[in-house]
């Protein structure tokens, strides 16, 4: 998320990168890809997925999108709103 586009195996500080919108681009091994409402289309570390600042936007998504989302992972929240949220998860992750 910090304005580079994945090629290859680039993250951002954040612990969550961008990728190409491609839906079928290969997801590094331990990642999981989602989309957040800009159409930014990032991959995220498995192990922060319990995060609580992690698991509180997979239940919006999950108000709101439900539990059948097909393909990519949506996410409903900004840019800024994910990376501060990707930022506390790595905190409290170590």
């Amino acid at each position: 998320m910090a304005g580079k586009k994945k090629n290859g195996s680039e993250h951002s500080p954040s612990g969550a990168s961008p990728c190409n919108d491609h839906e079928h681009e290969k997801v590094p091994k331990g990642h999981v890809p989602m989309i957040i409402c800009s159409g930014e289309r990032v991959v995220v570390p498995v192990r922060l997925l319990a995060a609580p600042c992690i698991a509180k936007l997979l239940d919006m998504a999950a108000q709101q999108y439900g539990y059948g989302q097909p393909g990519v992972l949506r996410i409903p929240c900004d840019a800024e709103q994910f990376r501060r949220a990707v930022d506390c998860a790595l905190k409290k992750a170590g």
